[in-house]
This record gives C-alpha cells, sequence and structure tokens, in this order.
C-alpha cells in the first residue's frame, strides 16, 4: 500500500519572529523598542518639551514670550553652572554639600577686593576663581587622599565656608561691582550687522549651532556603528535630530527678536560643549564614569581613583567660585546670605536630568535638562500665581519621580 505524497506547508511566522511582515509594522516596533531602551536618556527631554507646552498654555502664551526666555537664561545661569559641576561629582560617586556656601565666600571676597580694594575685575575674577579652586582641592584632598566620606567634608565645608562669608563682608551686603562684571552676568551680545527685526548675530550663533548639533549627532551615531555598539533606530534619530533642530531655531528666533543672546548664554555654551566633549571623549572623562560605575574594576584597571576624585572636587570648587560671580553681579552686590540651598537645587537638577544614586551615569547636557526643567517649573508657577508653600511640594514630587524614575529603569534592566 503506497502512502499518499503529502505536500509540506509552513505556516507564517507572527510578525517580529523572523517573518518579513509589513514594512510599517517593523518600523513601528524599531521605533518602540528604540525609545524602550533609551528611555531613561530621553525622558525627561521629553518632559522638558511638555512642561514647556503645559505652562505655554496655563499662562496664555506668557512662558515662551521673547522677554521672558531672556529672563529664564538669565534667572538660572547660576544653577546651569553648578549642576554641570555637581552632575560630574556624583557621577563619580560622591556628593557636594558646599557649592552654595562656596558660592557666597566667593563673591564676598570678590566684592572685597573690587569695591574696597579697588582692583580691576578682570584680575579679581581670575583670583577667586582660583580661590575656588583650592576650596575644591582641600575637600578632594580629604575625600580622595585621607578616606574621609564625602558628604562629611563637603558638609563641613557648608558651614566653614558660610562662616568666613559672613566674616569677610561683616554680615552686610557689599556693593556696586564694576560696569564690566555686571555686563557679563546680565548683558546681551552687541548688535552688528544691518538693521533687521532680529538680533543678526544671534541668528547667526543659532545657525552655527544647529549645523554643529546636526554633525555632532551624525558622527556620534557613526562612530557607534563603527564600533558595534547600540544606536537608534534611523526613525528615532531622525526623529530626534529634527527636535534638537527645531528647538534650537525657535530658542534663537526668540532670543533674537529681543536683545540678542545674553553674554551668560555663551558661558554656560562653551561650558556644556567643553565639559561635554570630556566626559565623552578625553581618558580623565572615561575615568570618572568608571571610578563611579565600579571602583573595584577601576583600580584593577589601573585607574589613578584618587587623582580623579581630587581632579572633580577641584573642577567643582571652580564651577562654584564662577557661578558665585555670576550670580553676585547679576544681583550686583555681594550678601551673607547668597546662595542658600543652591545645592540642592544643583543636585535636584543633577538627579532630574538622569544622574544615579550609586555612580557612573549621567550626561552633563542631562544636568542641563535638569536645570531647565527645574528652571522653567519655578518661571512657569511664578507667571499663573502658584505660592512658594505649594512650589516647593511640586519640585519635590518632580525630584521624587525622577529618582524613582531611575530605580525603576535599573530594576527593570536588571542592574
Amino acid at each position: 500500500m503506497s502512502i499518499p505524497a503529502t505536500t509540506k506547508t509552513t505556516a507564517p511566522a507572527p510578525p517580529g519572529n523572523g517573518a518579513a511582515g509589513p514594512p510599517g509594522v517593523h518600523m513601528a516596533r524599531a521605533l518602540v523598542d528604540g525609545v524602550r531602551r533609551n528611555m531613561r536618556q530621553y525622558g525627561m527631554l521629553l518632559a522638558l518639551g511638555l512642561i514647556v507646552l503645559l505652562f505655554q498654555v496655563w499662562t496664555g502664551g506668557d512662558l515662551l514670550l521673547p522677554r521672558n526666555v531672556s529672563n529664564l537664561v538669565l534667572q538660572n545661569s547660576y544653577i546651569l553652572i553648578l549642576a554641570i559641576g555637581m552632575m560630574m561629582v556624583i557621577i563619580s560617586g560622591h556628593i557636594d554639600l558646599s557649592v552654595g556656601s562656596l558660592m557666597a565666600l566667593v563673591g564676598g571676597v570678590g566684592a572685597v577686593l573690587m569695591v574696597e580694594h579697588r582692583i580691576s575685575w578682570p584680575v579679581a575674577v581670575i583670583l577667586a576663581l582660583l580661590l575656588g579652586a583650592v576650596a575644591g582641592a582641600l575637600q578632594g584632598f580629604f575625600i580622595a587622599y585621607v578616606g574621609i566620606p564625602s558628604f562629611i567634608v563637603t558638609l563641613a565645608g557648608m558651614l566653614l565656608f558660610r562662616g568666613l562669608t559672613e566674616i569677610f563682608l561683616q554680615g552686610q551686603t557689599l556693593g556696586p561691582f564694576p560696569e564690566g562684571l555686571q555686563k557679563v552676568a546680565n548683558g546681551f551680545l552687541p548688535e552688528a550687522g544691518p538693521q533687521t527685526n532680529y538680533h543678526n548675530l544671534t541668528l547667526l550663533l543659532g545657525l552655527g549651532l544647529i549645523v554643529f548639533v546636526v554633525f555632532q549627532e551624525v558622527r556620534d551615531r557613526r562612530r557607534r556603528r563603527e564600533f558595534a555598539l547600540e544606536s537608534l533606530p534611523t526613525s528615532l534619530f531622525a526623529l530626534k535630530v529634527t527636535a534638537l533642530v527645531v528647538a534650537v531655531l525657535v530658542t534663537t528666533l526668540l532670543l533674537a527678536s529681543y536683545k540678542g543672546a545674553p553674554v551668560v548664554l555663551l558661558i554656560l555654551a562653551v561650558l556644556l560643549v567643553g565639559f561635554g566633549y570630556v566626559m565623552r571623549n578625553a581618558v580623565i572623562g572615561r575615568h570618572v564614569y568608571a571610578v563611579g560605575g565600579n571602583l573595584p574594576a577601576a583600580k584593577l584597571s589601573g585607574v589613578k581613583d584618587k587623582k580623579v576624585t581630587f581632579a572633580v572636587f577641584l573642577n567643582m570648587g571652580m564651577l562654584a567660585a564662577l557661578a558665585g560671580l555670576v550670580f553676585a553681579a547679576r544681583f550686583n552686590a555681594a550678601s551673607p546670605k547668597a546662595g542658600v540651598n543652591f545645592e540642592l537645587e544643583a543636585i535636584a537638577a543633577a538627579f532630574i536630568g538622569g544622574a544615579s544614586m550609586s555612580g557612573g551615569v549621567g550626561t552633563v547636557a542631562g544636568a542641563i535638562i535638569g536645570g531647565l526643567v527645574l528652571g522653567v517649573l519655578n518661571n512657569g508657577m511664578n507667571l499663573v500665581g502658584v505660592g512658594t508653600d505649594w512650589q516647593q511640594v511640586i519640585k519635590g514630587l518632580v525630584l521624587l519621580a525622577a529618582v524613582g524614575f531611575d530605580v525603576w529603569n535599573r530594576r527593570r534592566a536588571g542592574v
């Protein structure tokens, strides 16, 4: 008896298991997977956009008025400077509670030099930055080489610097500052070129920034692919670049339609690009991540962890000094009460921007995003008349949500 021949049929595999499937389905799936993998990195950027949109509607369009955008930059410049340094400290696995008091001390010493001793403001700025570097180096020495926890050392520094500020200023406010230094904190770029409805120099800088952003993103993506590292899907990458270009373009047009870009914005841009490059590409930046991410492994790999920690706190001291000078010049006076709780604002900005409590995670750009989230919240709530009590409650909930998201993300990744 012959067995009848059977025709073997293969059922089509469900989409996602190797079958071709509709191209649109695969594109959508790739986009969703890319969003999931990069939610930690871009979650707060999306949150910042939603917060801006919320307050733009809530304030009837007042949030993104050109004058208010300029004020937003000026009001948050010193917090953003602190946040850059604080992000690096947290990435290395430490914390710094002294930066607010160090800001006040540097501002006070600078005021004494410029107002009472009539030292030219560029020389006084250099001396003030050196003072911040020395203060940061002293704390870094005790943390790195003596082995005292950073929480204790910087808590002592907070008390010490605040007391020295009271001594230098004798409990009084001292000012005014030279006009040149005031322009650094409150001034705008000069007019240049033909008469138009916009600030020409700001437009030129904005276009240059757009070219730089696109070039940087494309280069980073190409490098990741060359080294077989995970990169964004093409659709998500295009969406990211488009969003960045639109954000830069809108900000440029808003600033150019008022008085132009503030001088302090250029300082922030230099810090962002410089420290961003150091943390991504320089050896010291990779060592900071290694020390914070896995200290025993970093030591076995030959990383000089003590020197890295010392350098991180020295850098934090200089940035705190710069922030102190910007803050004092903005208000045209040095006060013993300057910088109160600014360290908490900087720490909150770092954590909201993607830093991890365990160290080894975070970016300089993330610190700026976290600082802007807090700045937009403060500005927007002031515009709609939310009381300071409820403002503190809302900012506390935002910080808790950001850290909770970090914990959830790490657990999901099995870390």
